[in-house]
């Protein structure tokens, strides 16, 4: 089947965008407001996008709190999230009113960045510092605006949970990281596989 996305005419129950468009990486951002509110909430359009400098970046559909967040303080952390907390990051993605705190409706204890200020979820196997770069609007081939917003941060301090390193690399079999896919569904990366880079052979 082929279907144009500017229709939306896929005829399915459920666009399957998302679902095409997967497994995408958990970005659970954690930021402080002005007022000194905090704020923790997954994202799944998240990514790395540069090693060097490193940088990641998470969207925002609609100007919530995380974004907001960002904008004001120039900061934002970024947790990982593992199968053994992945239903408290799914706690944490309810629509709560500003000013009330994500960590203590999950039950999530919360720890300070030490580069930035914002906090993260201390039990995270991973966690990255970030100060923002660029915050940006997506726009439309029309140029319209979209309401979907991009915040890029480079990576400053990052947080390892040394019980998930085995021979000194992060262990995917222990830290269980837990993907977005499509619908309602997730999925868990703890059964990784290696292919080594081919090279062109050289005379």
């Amino acid at each position: 089947m082929f279907y144009e996305t500017r229709d939306n005419a896929h005829g399915l129950p459920h666009d399957p965008f998302k679902a095409i468009v997967s497994p995408r990486p958990i970005g659970w951002i954690g930021t402080r407001g002005k007022d000194g509110s905090v704020n923790l909430a997954p994202y799944s359009y998240f990514n790395a996008i540069s090693d060097h400098p490193k940088t990641v970046m998470f969207a925002s559909s609609g100007r919530k709190d995380s974004l907001r967040n960002a904008e004001e303080t120039g900061v934002f952390t970024t947790s990982m999230v593992s199968r053994a907390l992945a239903e408290k990051m799914n706690l944490s993605s309810i629509d709560a009113p500003h000013g009330e705190s994500e960590f203590e409706i999950a039950g999530l204890a919360m720890a300070e960045g030490r580069l930035v200020n914002a906090p993260y979820v201390a039990p995270a196997y991973a966690a990255l510092e970030c100060r923002v770069t660029n915050i940006f609007e997506v726009n439309s081939l029309e140029g319209a605006p979209s309401g979907s917003f991009v915040v890029i941060g480079q990576v400053m301090g990052i947080h390892l949970d040394e019980t998930a390193l085995t021979d000194g690399m992060l262990d995917m079999s222990i830290a269980a990281p837990v993907a977005r896919m499509g619908y309602m569904d997730y999925c868990e990366g703890s059964q990784p596989f290696q292919m080594r880079r081919p090279t062109w052979p050289r005379a």
